[in-house]
């Protein structure tokens, strides 16, 4: 075309609310998106013609938020995650959007139920636990908040793996979630940025004699937009969640091609598009820490490309990216966009170091997720000179730069230089990821209160002591749209006849309800709210596992990943105590219990894996023992996804958060399990203490052994079989494990897991176990009193106000991003 498109705003219908508009709408998504009539379609297909009728309703106030954002000038985030747990879609838009009835009604006209429309959606599973839901959850507030946000990340073909229990092991399978397409994404095939790896760095002299470098015979991958609308609750605010797919620079190699080798000729393109595949390769083989770094680099390239391409649209001075520009980085996985942007500054734009430095500092900011030291990402230094040369040469750069001002600092002090180095020279030479994102952000956050002063005090505190004001904590949250508004319909419904809904985008107005827990009547509709979540589960596990479990028993929980830091191990010690107690006969009240587990282990943790097989062998013994009956029962729930997340919570009692003090960072099941009405049990750790402190000492049950008092266990030299000699109970326990009363035909099966107790204990399950098991006892007597057991547990859904991730969206927006809210209003 040789003529200059009219660039006036397109005229197009708004699509309505009501439900003669959704039913003209449905009926012409049907026809004309899915290309069915009503008497050949089948229920996914309408799944999809409902999904489209609500995207175009999204699709309207997502390009007038688009345009808002450019009209007014106004300094954007962009939220860079490897993950981004979504779940599905359909429901969460639809109520957001606030047309449920109205949809409902049609649907029910039509002879079709919302709720199993809805069911058969494919969670979107493009993480792998709190990391990724955390960064939905943040999309979500971002939207209702009006705060113009962006998220980045990977499309992975494959989600997080689907996983079945085959003989009571975790088996992995392809999550294929694009199986059936997905309907809330827009392709963007001219939004395609090359991503370049390997090669060679070239030095010249640019025309200003200033010495330049070009990176060159690289290979080159190419990264194409998967764009998402993410709506706001009762607003008409909906951002972007953009998804980077790899695709090959040429689809074929026409030469080998033409010869017949049609597998060579497209064996570039496979090789390419690997790369977003997967989510989370195997890291444990060399094959699979590159494959993970060439990721990162992949989705973080792009993105900065994207941004930068956006900025310059519309101004042409990089010195104000700062101003208009806040980037920030969820954990270590993108901090390689440091030194991506100093390249993008440097090499593209030949800005001189300073002049760089201080934009790249300014603009980047840091959460930190872990107190795990393993689990701070490192890289091996010739990995990354064979991969990203010219990267390793800005963190050379960088590091060079910064130790020089710490030894101004600290004259003399060679140790503390070599602590704070981004490169470990002992052994073999590696990246420190997290150094790189401290030293490269203006601001770095925990995300509980525990957990920040840990990384001042321990982890980071010479980083701490060197940049005094850029540690802050900005405690986690959770949003109430999905975690209680969704999931939990009745006890929403509940809360929303005592004071209206406005408690959705404004969570601590819950607290105005308090005197409701004190009335007899409110505690009665409450318990009937929670048995009836407890029998939908109950008929779930019945239906899914062949399973039956009481509803009137007490439904212990404990749902996350599997990891020995979060002791699932230390509830199954506990649940086979319990057993014991019930086979030798007791004098004690006995409150039956179903115990409820659920959750994934990494493919590569062979001991999470075997604490899965754990589970279910002592499920299998303990179900199948006709002297129990229903006075204990343990369930594994298999595949824990959000979908899984949303049955489980609004039926729990009791919320299992037992970490080992000082290693959770911060959690947020524990602040969904509250909300939804489950009284937990827990050590002090991640956030578990600011629960403590919002719903109060008697509304929680607190145990075990502090930071301080595991440091000083350390500090004495910490001997876990002292336990086990002395304790008769833990010693029968562990005896039964270790024997294979539980694996009869494999008696040695946990044998690594009583052995890493017995001699190393790393995370103090036997210091803790008494305690452990006395706080059940104390959890057992005040479920006997029905009356004071609903009244505290409405307490914690009340005072769970801090825990909503809008408060937690507004410290970022103020005490970091600075960035307002914009305001518009659709005109439909």
């Amino acid at each position: 075309m040789n003529h200059t498109p009219d660039k006036t705003l397109l005229k197009y219908d708004y699509e309505g609310m009501d439900t003669a508009s959704i039913k003209h709408s449905l009926a012409n998504r049907m026809i004309y998106t899915v290309g069915k009539d009503n008497f050949t379609a089948t229920d996914r297909d309408w799944f999809h013609a409902v999904a489209h009728m609500v995207r175009d309703r999204l699709t309207e106030r997502w390009m007038e938020t688009m345009r808002s954002y450019y009209n007014t000038d106004t300094k954007r985030v962009y939220y860079l995650s490897m993950e981004f747990l979504i779940g599905r879609t359909l429901l969460n838009s639809i109520l957001n959007l606030g047309f449920y009835e109205e949809a409902k009604t049609v649907l029910q006209e039509l002879g079709m139920d919302i709720e199993e429309i809805a069911d058969l959606e494919f969670d979107a599973a493009l993480g792998n636990g709190g990391l990724g839901r955390l960064a939905a959850c943040f999309l979500d507030s971002l939207a209702t908040l009006r705060l113009p946000g962006y998220g980045y990340g990977i499309r992975y073909e494959y989600g997080m793996f689907r996983q079945a229990i085959e003989n009571g092991a975790q088996v992995e399978h392809p999550d294929n979630w694009l199986r059936y397409g997905n309907p809330w994404e827009f392709a963007r095939p001219e939004v395609l940025f090359p991503v370049k790896f390997f090669g060679q760095v070239v030095e010249y002299r640019g025309d200003d004699g200033h010495v330049r470098h070009h990176w060159v015979d690289t290979e080159e991958v190419m990264a194409m937009a998967y764009d998402t609308p993410i709506p706001g609750y009762d607003v008409d605010t909906v951002n972007n969640m953009r998804l980077w797919a790899a695709k090959a620079t040429r689809d074929f190699d026409l030469k080998y091609f033409n010869e017949g080798n049609y597998t060579k000729a497209v064996e570039d393109k496979t090789h390419s598009e690997n790369l977003s595949k997967v989510l989370y390769p195997n890291d444990v083989t060399e094959m699979g820490k590159e494959l993970r770094l060439k990721q990162q680099y992949f989705f973080v390239s792009a993105s900065l490309q994207d941004i930068i391409s956006r900025f310059l649209k519309q101004y042409d001075d990089l010195s104000l990216l700062p101003e208009k520009v806040a980037i920030q980085l969820n954990d270590t996985h993108p901090s390689i966009a440091i030194p991506e942007l100093m390249r993008i500054l440097l090499d593209v734009h030949h800005l001189g170091w300073d002049k760089a430095w201080d934009i790249t500092g300014r603009t980047f900011a840091y959460t930190n997720h872990t107190l795990l030291p393993e689990a701070l990402e490192t890289w091996p230094v010739p990995l990354f000179e064979r991969m990203l040369p010219r990267h390793l040469q800005l963190i050379y750069e960088i590091n060079h730069h910064f130790l020089n001002e710490v030894m101004h600092c600290y004259p003399g002090d060679v140790e503390r230089l070599q602590r704070m180095s981004i490169i470990d020279e002992q052994a073999e030479r590696q990246v420190r990821m997290a150094h790189l994102a401290i030293v490269g952000s203006h601001k770095v956050n925990g995300v509980a209160a525990l957990h920040t002063e840990l990384l001042k005090q321990q982890m980071f505190h010479d980083f701490n002591a060197f940049y005094p004001d850029k540690f802050i904590n900005i405690t986690n949250g959770i949003t109430p749209r999905l975690w209680l508004h969704q999931s939990n319909p009745q006890l929403t419904e509940l809360l929303n006849g005592q004071n209206g809904k406005s408690w959705l985008t404004h969570l601590d107005q819950l607290r105005e309800l308090l005197p409701l827990a004190e009335e007899k009547s409110f505690r009665e509709k409450f318990r009937r709210i929670k048995l009836e979540n407890k029998r939908m589960l109950a008929e779930k596990i019945g239906h899914h596992l062949g399973l039956s479990v009481d509803p009137h028993s007490l439904f212990d929980v404990q749902v996350k990943r599997i990891h020995e830091y979060k002791r699932q191990l230390l509830n199954v010690l506990h649940i086979i105590t319990r057993y014991n107690h019930l086979r030798d006969g007791t004098d004690r009240p006995v409150v039956p219990r179903t115990v409820i587990f659920s959750g994934k282990a990494a493919p590569g943790y062979w001991i999470a894996k075997l604490i899965i097989r754990l589970i279910n062998d002592v499920a299998d013994i303990i179900n199948n023992d006709p002297q129990i009956g229903d006075r204990l029962k343990v369930v594994f729930i298999p595949n824990y996804d959000v979908t899984t997340a949303t049955d489980i919570i609004p039926a729990a009692d009791l919320s299992e958060q037992i970490s080992t003090a000082g290693t959770e960072a911060s959690g947020t099941g524990n602040m969904k399990l509250a909300l939804n009405g489950a009284l937990t049990i827990g050590t002090l750790d991640g956030a578990n203490i600011e629960i403590h402190n919002e719903v109060g000492e008697e509304n929680i049950f607190i145990f075990g052994h502090t930071v301080e008092q595991i440091r000083e266990l350390r500090h004495k030299g910490y001997n876990p079989r002292e336990h086990y000699e002395s304790n008769i109970e833990l010693k029968r326990t562990l005896d039964m494990i270790a024997s294979g009363f539980f694996s009869p035909g494999e008696p040695d099966r946990f044998k690594p897991l009583i052995d890493n107790l017995l001699q190393q204990d790393p995370y103090f399950l036997l210091a803790d176990f008494d305690a452990y098991v006395a706080t059940q006892e104390r959890v057992d007597a005040l479920y006997l009193d029905e009356e004071e057991w609903s009244r505290r547990a409405i307490i914690n859904v009340l005072q769970c106000g801090h825990f909503s991730s809008d408060r937690t969206i507004n410290e970022y927006a103020e005490k970091i991003w600075n960035i307002k809210p914009v305001l518009h209003k659709h005109p439909g």
